[in-house]
């Protein structure tokens, strides 16, 4: 009986580890050496000059305030350009759910901040996305560069 209720434990753990991977894999994390305000403002100001459309930005520590709740400063920005948005949509209109893409900007417990996105990588197993490895690349490149120059000194 012992042994069987350590091959279950360890089969517990094995799989509890794997989405713990899985979910780290889903999203792209960039630490950022300014204050979640300022990567904010750096990273909208880059995509816009780089010809991309930024659609929204939501600050979830503000409304937390508004509703009397208290929350690190967290920021989203709801960002794209439909000429590489609409391809994907092609290949997968499920993909629609996830677009515009989205910048997180947060500080953690440990007063870091992280630039995050969705990995396209992740986006093209979630919505079985084929024959657009060309667009996810060029996403991912962008995407890239965006951290980089938002995060960096």
């Amino acid at each position: 009986m012992m042994k069987v209720i350590k091959v279950a434990s360890l089969g517990v753990v094995a799989l509890l580890s794997s989405f713990a991977a899985d979910a780290a894999d889903s999203l792209l994390r960039y630490e950022s050496h300014y204050s979640v305000q300022e990567t904010a403002d750096r990273f909208a100001s880059i995509a816009q000059s780089k010809g991309l459309n930024v659609f929204a930005r939501i600050d979830h520590q503000k409304n937390a305030e508004g509703a009397g709740l208290s929350l690190r400063p967290t920021q989203v920005i709801l960002f794209g350009n439909p000429k590489v948005g609409t391809p994907l949509m092609k290949c997968a209109q499920d993909v629609a759910i996830d677009l515009p893409q989205k910048a997180l900007i947060s500080e953690d417990a440990n007063q870091k901040v992280w630039l995050s996105f969705n990995n396209p990588e992740y986006l093209k197993e979630r919505h079985h996305i084929q024959g657009c490895d060309a667009v996810i690349k060029k996403i991912s490149g962008v995407l890239n560069k965006l951290g980089s120059a938002a995060t960096a000194k």
